[in-house]
């Protein structure tokens, strides 16, 4: 075993400011090091972790004993291509996520907006297909440059291989490797108006965003006047992360909106928000004086809000177990904040609280958002 007590300490590169010391450390610079440096350490005996931006983990409090690789790469490069969505923007797996909406959004182009001000690397946002506001990832995403554990090959992965659902793909279900870099397909749809030349957004599709922004669902407006909305939403919730502000270091969202079975659904209370994941069954044309066929269907299934659930079970914004410096976001039921000092184990037990109230009330079995490293609920 390593001696941890000199290792340098993961709790300074996650926005949750928890996490015990690393073995080894390693900071590639390029991409060239980034792929040399982990194919080094997949080829020895020691256990390996794959470190972006730290927005979306938990690392527990005795730290990692073996390789952590901090993917710090960056760059972004432009090309254009025929078809709806012209821009192609191939982004460095290291490049701060919310960098990258800034700069598609500077230069008018559309498709990743609504995603302004998500934490951490844009390597770790085809993991578990980024969302926010009506949007995601996966509406973008052309492929990914990927670094095979299996094979030890840097092969091209496209988006329909990755098999991206709401909050998942292969990569979160165990598909081992490295995302090197991402390629986005970006619409430029100009629009002029007060005398000046501004990109639209994609059709917004959530309500609350549209109410921020005055409009209708559907509705586009310039694109840089949806970031600004999503920003100032955000950081209402709590959800900006900030290291001055005790109420937002979190790592986002703690809880993913649970999915169920339309018929789950119904025995929930009929003020319980929910959305329908499934389509409506296509029209058919059929000839005069056809027998019509039964319409078979699968079962719905619908997303609840975790936020929703957690409230009505009884857990206030602001809630903490005595003693403990984890707490409930006092702007957003979804967060769990280090209020200063606080602990993984702390973390966990907060979590684990919060999910045995929601599945006691409802039925739901809430699940963990962030990667858990070392730690348990």
């Amino acid at each position: 075993m390593t001696d941890l007590d000199a290792a340098p300490s993961l709790a300074g590169l996650t926005t949750l400011g928890i996490g015990g010391p690393a073995a080894r450390l390693l900071e590639p610079a390029t991409r060239a090091e980034l792929v040399e440096q982990t194919l080094a350490t997949w080829g020895s005996p020691e256990d390996w972790l794959l470190l972006g931006g730290g927005s979306n983990v938990v690392i527990a409090d005795e730290g990692f004993d073996g390789d952590v690789i901090r993917v710090a790469t960056r760059g972004m490069t432009v090309a254009r291509a025929d078809g709806a969505r012209p821009v192609r923007l191939t982004v460095e797996a290291g490049e701060p996520w919310d960098d990258v909406v800034a700069y598609a959004v500077a230069n008018g182009w559309s498709g990743i907006e609504a995603l302004s001000g998500i934490p951490g690397s844009a390597g770790a946002a085809p993991v578990q297909n980024i969302g926010a506001y009506g949007q995601e990832l996966s509406s973008s995403l052309v492929a990914i440059d990927f670094l095979d554990f299996d094979t030890g090959g840097l092969v091209r992965v496209t988006a329909p291989e990755l098999g991206l659902g709401y909050r998942t793909s292969s990569l979160k279900r165990g598909r081992l490797g490295l995302v090197v870099s991402l390629e986005l397909a970006l619409s430029d749809d100009p629009s002029t108006g007060s005398g000046r030349r501004a990109g639209l957004s994609q059709p917004i599709a959530y309500a609350q965003l549209a109410s921020a922004l005055n409009v209708r669902i559907g509705d586009r407006v310039p694109v840089t006047e949806l970031r600004a909305a999503v920003l100032e939403l955000r950081a209402s919730k709590g959800m900006l992360w900030d290291r001055a502000d005790p109420d937002s270091a979190s790592a986002g969202s703690f809880f993913t909106n649970p999915v169920v079975t339309e018929q789950f659904a119904r025995t929930l209370p009929a003020e319980a928000p929910r959305w329908p994941t499934a389509p409506e069954e296509a029209a058919r044309v059929l000839p005069i004086g056809a027998d019509v066929p039964p319409i078979v269907r699968g079962e719905y299934l619908v997303k609840l809000s975790a936020a929703w659930l957690i409230e009505r079970s009884g857990i206030e914004r602001g809630f903490a177990i005595p003693g403990s410096r984890a707490a409930v976001s006092s702007k957003h039921t979804l967060a769990i904040v280090n209020r200063g000092g606080a602990t993984a184990t702390e973390v966990a037990q907060l979590a684990g609280y919060i999910r045995t109230r929601v599945l006691a009330e409802f039925g739901v079995n809430l699940q963990p958002e962030p990667v858990l490293v070392g730690v348990e609920l």
